[in-house]
C-alpha cells in the first residue's frame, strides 16, 4: 500500500530545471563549439535534456502527470535550443 504524500514536491520545479539546463547547454555550445559542429552538439544537448527530464521526473516519484511533465520538459528544451540556435545562426550572418 502506498501512503499519500504529506508535502509533495513541486512538479513545475523539475520542468524548470530541465529548461535551465538546456539553456545553459545551448549557450555553452554556441560559445565554445566551432560553427560547423554546432548542430551536431545541439542534438547531443537535446538528447541529454530528454534523459535529464526522465531522470528528474522519476526522482519526483509521482505517477500522476508523468507523461505531461516529461513532454513539457522535452518540448520546452527543444524550443529553447531552437531559439538559441537561431540567434547564433543570425549572429553568424552579420559580417565581422
Amino acid at each position: 500500500m502506498s501512503e499519500p504524500a504529506l508535502a509533495p514536491r513541486n512538479a513545475l520545479a523539475g520542468v524548470v530545471i530541465v529548461w535551465a539546463a538546456a539553456l545553459i547547454a545551448a549557450v555553452s555550445i554556441g560559445i565554445f563549439v566551432p560553427e560547423e559542429w554546432r548542430v551536431q552538439w545541439l542534438m547531443v544537448g537535446f538528447g541529454a535534456a530528454v534523459l535529464l527530464s526522465f531522470g528528474v521526473q522519476l526522482w519526483y516519484g509521482q505517477a500522476k502527470g508523468f507523461i505531461f511533465r516529461v513532454a513539457a520538459s522535452a518540448i520546452g528544451a527543444l524550443v529553447l535550443l531552437g531559439v538559441v540556435s537561431a540567434a547564433f545562426g543570425l549572429a553568424a550572418l552579420i559580417p565581422s
